[in-house]
């Protein structure tokens, strides 16, 4: 799930959260030899020419008509006009790069005439505003006012044999009841060649699933995965969320996995196999907000590019020469982000680092010292301490190399192993990496990011300069997921690069919003997944219907 939003200056409380489920019609079909592997990437925009990428979905294999199961949740504030641009792309690379991708078309609206009438359809068109061909986007928008969530764990058993050489690969797909029909509200993970599948854990949001309303039917639909994007229909069952969490309180709930055309068919037909739910649970999933006002403190960490290939800080070339205005993009950075982040972060005291120069005394390569030149005490009193010790202890370096990421990473790193050992969710540490070029420990850096991925650690990379930022969005794992050089895969996205050079002349608020955006759902997705409450977390949220179910906070 995506989330993003901009309350933008003097904004109210007037702000409710909306999720929008997307699925497209009729797309254009960019491969030769099979169909389109389409993804959505949403952009939001407030003011000016700039745009913001909230999130993409997922990529769907060979579909001309695909429904998404991810959804975006952003804040609507009623007294803004919030412009969305949706984006179709045909996916051609495995580690969904969008430079190498074919566009398929793209929309704009605001995101009150979604909320105005709940469903759009909008024909998709070309960056040259040409139709493109018959392709059409469906934009859905409900209101999110309820933060519960449906815990499932589930498998199947004698599920029918779909390929003819070997067993099906089995995968489940949930829908909500609505006025126009079955809407997709999850969709699993595919399990390889087995009629007897345990599907991993997974949470759907309460209202996705059934609009809070326990006695509304869902409707769980079963498909053989077939990479052509033919899959086929293996059975289906129908329940409310009471009758599934009655069944399956003392014991795992059996339902009977039906395919109406092969029953009508076939005399003596019994089932196409048995959905089995282990687990059904109605639980509190907390919010950024809740653990921010819990006691979860934003610990942030400022590590500036010393290297050579900076230029001489004497000279107006380099990059890091300060005008006689007092800026340059290093500052400007610092001065955008930390402004942001220290609102979050109690005592305001924060580290700052330097990495690729030779410092005094001995004149040494450092890819790690404090910028206040004292180890003992490397923090700086507010973002105005940052910026003082930056000034003062850039005529004492010689810019030097190489270009090393994973010393600073490895250091921040330690303070997050350290609080897996908390009870609660109070420390979560934040990484801002200011650099000008191309990293020379890949490898080294990779290891140290996916290591990090399993801990409360976010990491931001701003690219100053006009240079090459391609293994910088590399390492940002929106294009797919994140291997170590040894191959082991990073258990979340934790990386957002952002080139500065984009919002060079818009404003900066605009540069925090897109640089901090993915921090928060970072955040809750960390202590969600290792089921840390906030410090001083709150009672179970109240039951919004008459019929709800208890929940617990989770």
């Amino acid at each position: 799930m995506a989330a993003g939003g901009n309350p933008g200056p003097g904004a109210t409380q007037c702000v409710t959260k909306v999720a929008l489920s997307i699925s497209c019609q009729n797309l254009l079909d960019m491969d030769t030899f099979s169909k389109s592997d389409p993804l959505c990437v949403l952009f939001m925009n407030s003011s000016g020419p700039h745009w913001c990428e909230i999130g993409r979905t997922e990529k769907i294999k060979n579909s001309l008509n695909p429904s998404f199961s991810k959804t975006f949740v952003i804040d609507y504030y009623f007294e803004m006009v919030q412009k969305l641009k949706f984006e179709v792309y045909d996916i051609d690379s495995e580690n969904c790069s969008l430079q190498e991708a074919d566009f398929l078309g793209e929309v704009e609206c605001t995101l009150g005439q979604v909320v105005s009438s709940k469903k759009i359809t909008r024909p998709l068109v070309m960056k040259n505003k040409s139709p493109a061909g018959k392709g059409t986007i469906t934009i859905s928008g409900e209101e999110r006012t309820d933060n519960r969530v449906v815990e499932f764990e589930m498998a199947a058993r004698k599920l029918d044999k779909k390929d003819f050489f070997g067993k099906s690969d089995p995968f489940l797909e949930f829908f909500k009841q609505t006025e126009t029909g079955w809407q997709l509200a999850h969709r699993t993970e595919v399990v390889k060649k087995n009629l007897n599948p345990t599907w991993k854990r997974f949470r759907v949001p309460l209202q996705s699933l059934c609009g809070g309303d326990v006695e509304k039917s869902i409707k769980v639909d079963c498909h053989d995965y077939n990479s052509s994007g033919s899959h086929e229909f293996i059975g289906s069952f129908q329940a409310t969320l009471c009758q599934i969490q009655q069944a399956s309180q003392t014991f795992a709930a059996e339902f009977e996995c039906i395919n109406s055309k092969k029953k009508q068919k076939k005399k003596g037909y019994k089932n196409s196999g048995i959905i089995v739910i282990k687990k059904c649970k109605v639980v509190k999933e907390y919010t950024f907000l809740d653990y921010i006002m819990g006691g979860c403190q934003i610990n942030f960490t400022i590590a500036v590019d010393f290297t050579g290939s900076n230029g001489d800080p004497k000279f107006p070339v380099s990059l890091h020469y300060i005008n006689p205005q007092g800026y340059n993009e290093y500052l400007a950075a610092i001065w955008a982000v930390g402004n942001v982040i220290q609102d979050y972060d109690s005592d305001k005291m924060f580290p700052a680092f330097g990495f690729g120069a030779q410092i005094p005394p001995t004149w040494q390569v450092s890819h790690e010292f404090p910028i206040n030149f004292n180890p003992s005490n490397p923090f700086c009193e507010g973002i105005e301490g940052v910026v003082q010790a930056y000034r003062q202890c850039l005529p004492q370096l010689k810019l030097y190399g190489p270009t090393n990421f994973s010393p600073i990473i490895n250091h921040v790193a330690n303070f997050g192993r350290q609080a897996l050992q908390q009870k609660t969710a109070s420390q979560y540490f934040v990484l801002l990496i200011i650099t000008d070029g191309v990293i020379t420990d890949m490898d080294e850096t990779l290891n140290a990011i996916v290591n990090a991925s399993r801990l409360p650690m976010s990491i931001i990379i701003i690219g100053v300069g006009g240079a090459d930022f391609t293994a910088m969005e590399f390492l940002d794992g929106d294009d797919g997921h994140l291997r170590s050089a040894t191959g082991e895969t990073a258990m979340r996205d934790i990386v957002q690069f952002v080139p500065f050079r984009q919002f060079q002349n818009g404003p900066q608020e605009l540069l925090a919003q897109t640089v901090l955006a993915e921090v928060p759902g970072q955040v809750t997705d960390f202590f969600r997944a290792t089921g840390l409450r906030p410090p001083q977390s709150d009672t179970p949220l109240p039951d919004l219907s008459a019929s709800a179910l208890p929940s617990d906070a989770s």
